[in-house]
């Protein structure tokens, strides 16, 4: 007797996340025809939607292996499935054209180049041999060449490249790795390269295989190349040519801050750096940040120059087929195989994306452009992150190989922007349980970075769709952001304390929400107070609702404001007056000023003259420097804290004593005691060692008397001080020894670049109870 036939059943399923651009409908057909299964899958403006018919068991497989085995760039955030009349189809499974209906779906970021299209850029036999852009569904530009949703070749900058017919036929078979993979082109239809050089250098101009082995050429004889890259323009010479590396600090303006560099591959990064297994990975992840190393101290290959006064290094491999041939391949000509990549810009100004600006703005700092014509539809610096010895990754500047991809929030929120602070500014836009940062701006000194933030948030709209009801910025009234806000349709923002924010962002980060407090450790350089003074060495009982200042650092005066951080000595000196401290002849911050600047700095401090008090760690950091004869004069932002951080490094597996503050955050003793202790000799490196462990040490103590009046047990370590490996470690250990829960933050950036999320959840509940 024979069995009867098991029925047939339809479902419709719904799959958000992100599933455009990654090669989830060829992977959707596959798996619908390995199991036998009809129906369809299209792309909408809201995800990805399949009709699917066939036995009971086999359907259900089919469900489940959506979320289970997702092409490698895809996110599955949901599948949602519901039962439709059985159709009877007759076995077929095709790929729909998109449906461009409302709603909104989410993009993949930007992705360094697979394993196969770099195989196919060194294979002579292969048509994409030496193509400077090849690419497919699993690796190349996303982000920064979208200019709408849904994701589709005419809504990108590769629209103006028709497709040859050997691509369209990839592009249009689902069995092929380039089934519409949108930026899909070959030497015959695709983006052309060109060199371009400066006026008057005496280099000439060359095309695509020739632009490449002459700015090859250009960098090997020292000169400076401007190499567009997926998110912006870099900067680039060789790193061990020191008259190159300081001939391009000198034109940028860069004063001794360190440069990242790009190493031809991963035998040229253990040339001059540690890399633990952790390191390797990020490194060689998709996304390709720089990766701050430790520095070998017995390499001596790079030029003096690229990172004077760290220990560390900030290292990145190449994640475009540009980069790949500037260094070369078998048989090419020589170059350098590690190179200084820096931002293409002048100090303080956004990245430069446009072929004609770049023209402009760089030059003067560039010998010759190494361009292409595939415009940029958004700017998207390179991300930075350290990791912990743990393995875990603390992002410091979360954008390309990050941006768009969202964050999942702990509770709803109603549309809305957060414009973060002024330093280091990214914006964050939320709805529902998602959050999207935008990518690194920068700081919000001039037009040219308020026009960047202004494009940034049209982008991210047209991207995710959301309109925002409310926009958030911080209560500095000084600040250009929150300036900024208010300006279109003159619309009032919500204004969030910048600690407040910080420490929302970690809880957010860390899926809290926000029902029961947690005790806040909120330390930088600069956060406009309540009280209207500079904050920034805080101890805050904090939910998204509003905030508690339990202790904070006691303050000194901050000579001079903002231009007083500059000169970390003056600062050093004002702590010790705070400390009633005299200004001995001997102590190094003392040395480092001249006597009419002494004078000056006394009348100040003694007539309240342009001195805002300020409980900033940073600046305390700062000031310590000084005050132990690492760094009396900062030329970039963080200088001087950065280099008492190294410089503890050095001693910290051989001191392991620790100053202590008085109750709780005064560091009178603590100066003090670095006052003793140099007059007894001590080296500077066991100074800044016990002062780091001095720190930690009181937060574990405040956090100790806290818990005892308030029975919280959860901290949350945020802001720009915690980018300071050595601290943030010490604090942690103590914490989590003392049956601490710690946050500490990892994709969202502990400094200001991470400030926005925070914003974000805060202005949603302060809206929700008004």
């Amino acid at each position: 007797m024979t069995a009867p036939a098991t029925r047939a059943v339809r479902r419709r399923v719904t799959v958000c996340g992100t599933v455009q651009g990654v090669g989830f409908r060829p992977f959707v057909h596959r798996l619908a025809t390995e199991l036998a299964l009809a129906g369809f899958v299209s792309n909408t403006a809201s995800g990805v939607l399949i009709e699917v018919e066939g036995p009971p068991d086999d359907v259900a497989a089919f469900c489940d292996r959506l979320a289970e085995e997702p092409p490698p760039l895809a996110a599955v955030l949901g599948v949602e499935v519901e039962d439709l009349p059985v159709a009877g189809t007759d076995g077929a499974f095709g790929i729909h054209s998109t449906d461009r209906s409302p709603g909104s779906t989410l993009l993949p970021p930007d992705t360094a180049t697979c394993a196969d299209c770099l195989r196919e850029l060194g294979d002579p036999a292969d048509r994409r041999y030496r193509h400077p852009f090849v690419t497919c569904t699993h690796c190349g530009p996303r982000f920064t060449i979208a200019t709408g949703m849904p994701y589709d070749r005419s809504a990108t900058t590769m629209s103006g490249f028709p497709m040859c017919a050997a691509c369209a036929r990839e592009y249009g078979d689902p069995l092929d790795r380039r089934f519409h993979a949108q930026p899909v082109a070959c030497p015959g239809c695709g983006p052309r390269l060109r060199l371009v050089p400066a006026s008057g250098s005496g280099i000439r101009p060359a095309r695509d295989a020739e632009a490449l082995a002459s700015a090859r050429a250009l960098l090997a004889a020292g000169r400076i190349v401007a190499v567009k890259g997926l998110g912006g323009y870099h900067l680039a010479c060789d790193a061990t040519d020191a008259p190159a590396v300081d001939t391009l600090r000198t034109r940028k303006a860069r004063g001794g801050k360190p440069f990242a560099v790009m190493c031809a591959d991963l035998d040229d990064v253990r040339r001059i750096a540690e890399v633990s297994t952790s390191g390797l990975a990020a490194l060689t992840s998709p996304r390709r940040p720089i990766v701050l190393l430790r520095r070998r101290s017995q390499a001596n290959v790079l030029a003096p120059g690229v990172c004077p006064g760290s220990p560390h290094l900030g290292v990145m491999l190449p994640y475009t087929p540009v980069h790949t041939l500037l260094f070369g391949l078998p048989g090419d000509p020589p170059g350098p195989r590690v190179l200084v990549m820096t931002s293409g810009n002048r100090s303080g100004e956004p990245i430069v994306t446009d072929d004609d600006e770049a023209l402009t703005r760089l030059a003067g700092l560039a010998d010759a452009w190494l361009a292409h014509d595939r415009p940029i539809a958004s700017p998207c610096d390179d991300s930075l992150l350290r990791v912990r010895p743990d393995g875990t990754e603390q992002v410091l500047r979360r954008s390309r190989g990050y941006v768009p991809r969202p964050l999942r929030l702990p509770v709803p929120v109603r549309p809305a922007l957060a414009v973060g602070g002024d330093l280091k500014n990214a914006l964050c836009l939320g709805a529902g349980d998602h959050a999207w940062f935008g990518p690194h701006i920068g700081d919000m000194g001039d037009l040219t970075t308020l026009e960047a933030a202004r494009r940034a948030d049209a982008h991210l709209r047209g991207l995710t769709g959301v309109s925002p009801e409310l926009v958030a910025a911080d209560r500095h009234p000084g600040y250009h952001s929150t300036r900024w806000a208010s300006r279109p349709a003159g619309r009032a923002p919500v204004l969030v304390q910048h600690h407040h924010a910080h420490i929302a962002s970690a809880m957010a980060e860390h899926g809290l929400d926000g029902t029961t407090p947690v005790i806040g450790v909120a330390f930088d350089g600069t956060g406009y107070g309540d009280d209207g003074t500079v904050w920034g060495g805080e101890i805050l009982l904090a939910d998204y609702t509003g905030f508690r200042r339990y202790a904070h650092l006691s303050p000194a005066p901050l000579p001079g404001g903002d231009a007083g951080v500059a000169n970390p000595c003056r600062l050093a000196l004002a702590r010790l007056w705070a400390a009633g401290l005299p200004w001995d002849a001997d102590l190094p911050c003392v040395t480092a000023c001249a006597p009419e600047e002494l004078a000056v700095l006394e009348r100040q401090l003694c007539g309240h003259l342009a001195c805002v008090p300020t409980s900033s760690m940073g600046r305390l950091f700062d000031a310590v420097s000084s005050l132990v004869g690492v760094c009396h004069r900062a030329g970039y932002e963080a200088q001087a804290a950065l280099e008492l951080e190294a410089a503890a490094a050095t001693a910290w597996g051989d001191d392991t004593s620790a100053y202590a503050f008085a109750g709780g955050l005064d560091p009178a003793p603590v100066l003090a005691a670095l006052v003793a202790d140099l007059r007894r000799g001590t080296p500077a490196a066991v100074l800044a060692a016990r002062f780091h462990r001095g720190v930690a040490g009181a937060v574990a103590q405040i956090c100790r008397r806290a818990r005892r009046d308030t029975g919280l047990a959860t901290v949350a370590l945020s802001g720009g001080v915690f980018a300071n490996a050595l601290l943030e470690e010490e604090c942690a250990r103590l914490l989590t020894e003392d049956g601490f829960a710690v946050l500490r933050h990892g994709e969202v950036p502990p400094n200001d670049g991470g400030l926005a999320l925070g914003q974000l959840l805060v202005a949603a509940h302060l809206r929700q109870e008004e």
